[in-house]
């Protein structure tokens, strides 16, 4: 026999903590949550009588156990899905034989309630109708949950505001995604995208994984910019770091026309703009302070560059010391609103943590931080790329190695080199040359070093930086002739 409809629990750890009195979400907190059994009996029925046709549907809308409000049927159509997906035959008395050789016939109702639920729904015509009903009851659950769990801790933790605000804004937003397209995937469908991308890369028809960053090399070894990846960009001061960034956003916005974000924690979005406009030009706009007047030819260029940024999908959020907090919920919007696939932050010891433990701990609010932007680049499955400050480290070496950063160099290290993908190191020799000579014989010769990569080969980059333009080029400056 079918179990009886559950009313909602006054103190349920699966809902969420009780509420306090005169903090309830709904009226009476003795009412069943929403559901709709019978339209849960009519899509397992449908599934019973036309297996191939409508577990095959149900898994196409992303249905999942989760879906159903009755723990029976539950139960049942995670086991249609296991049968279907072992490529079983799904008919009442080999179903009925399984459920009872796994212990579960009784969970699901008993053999009364199956032949039961096979003649429920003597027409499939109304599967999609149902389903749809199934789904938003679903969705209406996970709301009350959501915002009994937000009223209980907004009782419990009144000085956490910011990062309340962070958690229930993540959860209603995750609401939402769930109940367009669940992500999760099957074993299956894990291996077989796996699988598509080594035929992609077998066959030259790919030749990186995840977004190109514009510098051959740094694509070669990392495979591109992935899904879900943090990529730590670290240097000492001078050394370039937001201009080897901006040549990056310039190369995924403009060249591979993806919508793109940067958080600016130093730079006014003016300046930034500047920099991508002139370096988009190849125009040396330091010319101009010297009297220099600009050929017809090299205006153009700077037109046309204008042009690009403005069609462009750019957007710049230069707020000065912005909380983490604050970055994921600006991020997840525009993620929502406008799609973006990249996200670059400069840069990391600039920004903030709002949460009491972070208050006496700088350690502790930069690994709050770093595990920020690990998460999000997750959530939000896009890679995110962020600036780092190094310590004095490099500049303590002597000999050939003076200069030449380390992964421990990086400020407050622990966390990020946990929490990071990719770690690259940028520095430019010219800038501890012991003399004129050497100054000259170095102009323009800086080295990416790759010190992590969580899913390929590290090593050195070699890289030209032009001055002039606030550029980085793949490869290092050519040789003068004698």
């Amino acid at each position: 026999m079918a179990e009886s409809l559950k009313p909602f629990p006054k103190n349920n750890n699966n809902s969420g903590p009780s509420l306090q009195d005169g903090a309830s979400v709904v009226d009476d907190v003795t009412r069943a949550l929403p559901h709709a059994v019978g339209p849960e009996k009519s899509l397992l029925s449908t599934m019973l009588q036309d297996p191939q046709e409508y577990i095959g549907a149900a898994i196409e809308q992303k249905l999942t156990a989760a879906h159903f409000y009755l723990p029976s049927h539950s139960t049942l159509f995670g086991f249609l899905i296991e049968m279907f997906e072992a490529g079983h035959e799904v008919e009442l008395v080999s179903l009925v034989q399984r459920l009872l050789d796994r212990g579960l016939l009784e969970r699901v109702g008993g053999p009364g309630y199956l032949t039961e639920l096979y003649t429920y729904a003597p027409s499939p015509g109304h599967f999609h109708h149902h389903l749809q009903h199934v789904k938003d009851k679903f969705v209406l659950r996970a709301i009350i949950r959501s915002s009994n769990e937000a009223v209980a801790q907004a009782y419990e933790a009144p000085d956490e505001v910011p990062a309340l605000l962070d958690s229930v804004e993540a959860n209603i937003l995750a609401i939402r995604e769930s109940s367009e397209t669940n992500q999760t995937q099957t074993l299956k469908q894990t291996v077989e995208e796996v699988m598509r991308n080594f035929q992609q890369l077998l066959s030259k028809e790919k030749v990186s994984a995840g977004l190109s960053t514009g510098f051959e090399e740094l694509d070669k070894k990392s495979g591109g910019l992935k899904a879900g990846e943090m990529f730590v960009v670290a240097a000492r001061p001078s050394m370039g770091k937001t201009s080897f960034m901006m040549n990056i956003v310039e190369h995924i916005c403009l060249d591979q026309e993806k919508p793109c974000m940067v958080f600016s924690c130093e730079m006014s979005s003016a300046q930034l703009v500047q920099r991508l406009l002139f370096a988009r030009a190849k125009f040396a706009a330091s010319q101009l302070s010297r009297g220099y007047t600009p050929k017809r030819q090299e205006l153009e260029r700077v037109r046309n560059a204008s042009v690009q940024i403005i069609n462009s999908k750019l957007f710049i959020d230069d707020t000065a010391g912005i909380s983490i907090n604050e970055l994921r919920a600006k991020a997840r919007r525009k993620k929502r609103d406008e799609g973006i696939e990249f996200i670059a932050i400069d840069y990391l010891q600039l920004m903030k943590s709002r949460t009491k433990q972070a208050e006496n701990s700088r350690e502790r609010e930069i690994a709050e931080i770093s595990g920020g932007i690990k998460s999000l680049a997750k959530e939000l499955s896009i890679p995110i790329l962020i600036l780092a400050q190094l310590n004095r480290g490099p500049e303590g070496r002597t000999g050939k190695s003076l200069g030449i950063p380390r992964m421990s160099d990086l400020r407050e290290s622990g966390s990020i080199e946990q929490d990071a993908d990719l770690v690259g190191l940028l520095y430019r020799n010219k800038y501890y040359a012991e003399n004129e000579e050497e100054r000259a014989a170095l102009e323009g010769k800086a080295e990416l070093v790759l010190a992590k990569n969580r899913n390929g080969e590290t090593g050195g980059i070699p890289l030209t930086f032009i001055e002039d333009l606030m550029r980085f080029e793949t490869g290092a400056p050519a040789e003068e002739p004698e």
